[in-house]
């Protein structure tokens, strides 16, 4: 079916349905976070509920037509970029959050609420929503989910998957199907939901999602410290964590994003430091005091040049606001920015960063460096313009070069951004070929006719 019998069709047969069909409406869905691609569908629909999603992906089986799902478009892999010809199927309508269950510390929502409402309706009860990826003010639960999406608390916390309970799904045919339950156990069966947590909209669509809360953290305590040098910072990671020390957050910038960061948001950083390391405990108030007392001095022992600390909730913002503002910062400095995303155990952190660097020197090419180094996950970032042709063949070689020697010690091509179209490529050498050929065998068992988010993770 071609793009204009496709918008045609769905205009006729699903008319409660809002529909984009004209090119300057679906110009906004042709591309995400990721700036490298951009694609325009044959239409965006708006689905209310489940049913409707439902319905029209039963109607789009049929007719074997592709359809991509999406959320508020923040993804930084490609993942909900259409397909030649594709249906955009937006779920930002499907929003609500349904419910917030204090008793078994769980709540429900549908996969269009904003991670900042499911967050704040956890806090409301009291309650916590740990994950907290960058873009959470504005990506959805079901993006989320999706991706499998970390954040910055993901050291102590774990990532989207680790609060998953139970998911709705829509399967490729149309059948609409619950997965899992509030029990704190239950193994009976596969754990089907895990199957779709992380599957970028490949296998199924997801519209509801059932999510496990904790107790709310009664204290907590910032710290920011200043490196010299970036093995200093580097070792004091180590050393926090060899003395089973988990803070909440243990994030990193480099000289060029402290730059960017203090041009954009004037936090008070200091632009001559090769690094900072941002440093957050949470938990019982003796532990906090305590964790906070020995992460100071271990950041001294290991040659910080200074370590601030909070002395009040707004201080603490103020200076967690030094890398929740990184991206933005980075992104203001050129026409084009791309925020990579590799992981390397906690031991190889200082040659991974030192390869980046050099990697960058090497290629002429300007690379802000910041991340989640309590995990290992690292995020250079690109500093260049899709228009200068030259200059985009260096940032692919550095960048293969880059995840080719995260491979080598034992790393992987991404922590949380997800395949998508931006790491397909790099996929083969990080998984294996047994590895990628059970997952192309799970995706034609799922969807035998590749419908759903075509050409994403694989070809």
């Amino acid at each position: 079916m071609n793009p204009t019998d496709l918008s045609a069709q769905i205009a006729c047969r699903f008319p409660s349905l809002a529909c984009l069909r004209e090119p300057e409406d679906l110009l906004p869905y042709s591309f995400d976070g990721t700036a490298a691609y951009r694609q325009m569908s044959a239409a965006v629909v708006f689905p209310t509920n489940a049913r409707e999603v439902a319905d029209l992906i039963r109607w789009t089986a049929q007719e074997g037509a592709p359809v991509v799902t999406r959320g508020a478009g923040t993804g930084l892999s490609g993942g909900s970029l259409p397909t030649v010809g594709s249906l955009v199927l937006c779920l930002t309508k499907i929003n609500r959050v349904l419910e917030v269950d204090a008793r078994n510390l769980t709540l429900l929502a549908e996969a269009g609420a904003s991670t900042a409402d499911v967050a704040q309706a956890a806090e409301g009860a009291g309650l916590f929503y740990p994950p907290d990826p960058g873009s959470m003010k504005v990506s959805t639960i079901g993006g989320n989910v999706a991706e499998n999406s970390g954040g910055l608390r993901g050291l102590k916390y774990g990532v989207t998957r680790d609060y998953i309970m139970g998911l709705e799904v829509v399967l490729p045919d149309g059948e609409l199907v619950w997965l899992g339950n509030k029990c704190v156990k239950d193994v009976a069966g596969y754990s089907l939901k895990d199957l779709f947590i992380g599957s970028e909209g490949t296998l199924g669509i997801v519209t509801k999602v059932l999510l496990r809360l904790l107790p709310k953290p009664a204290e907590k305590k910032t710290l920011l410290a200043t490196f010299a040098r970036m093995d200093a910072a580097a070792a004091t990671v180590s050393a926090i964590i060899a003395a089973r020390i988990i803070p909440c957050t243990l994030e990193f910038l480099d000289r060029i994003t402290i730059g960017c960061v203090e041009d954009f948001a004037q936090v008070g950083l200091p632009r001559d430091a090769e690094a900072i390391l941002l440093m957050e405990t949470d938990g019982h108030p003796a532990a906090v005091e305590d964790e906070g007392r020995q992460m100071e001095r271990i950041a001294r022992e290991n040659g910080a040049t200074s370590v601030q600390i909070a002395q009040t909730a707004e201080e603490a913002t103020r200076l967690a606001s030094a890398r929740r503002t990184a991206f933005s910062a980075l992104a203001r400095v050129s026409p084009t920015t791309i925020l990579e995303d590799a992981t390397v155990p906690r031991s190889e952190l200082a040659r991974m960063i030192n390869f980046i660097q050099q990697t960058a020197a090497k290629h002429r090419l300007r690379v802000g460096t910041f991340g989640h180094m309590g995990d290992g996950n690292l995020h250079p970032t690109f500093l260049t313009d899709e228009r200068n042709h030259d200059e985009m063949g260096r940032v692919e070689q550095a960048m293969r070069e880059i995840f080719d020697f995260a491979i080598e010690l034992g790393g992987t091509i991404t922590g949380e951004h997800g395949v998508g179209m931006a790491k397909k490529p790099f996929l083969p050498k990080a998984v294996g070929d047994a590895s990628l050929g059970l997952m192309r065998q799970v995706k034609r068992a799922l969807d035998p006719d590749n419908l759903l988010n075509p050409g994403k993770i694989f070809d």
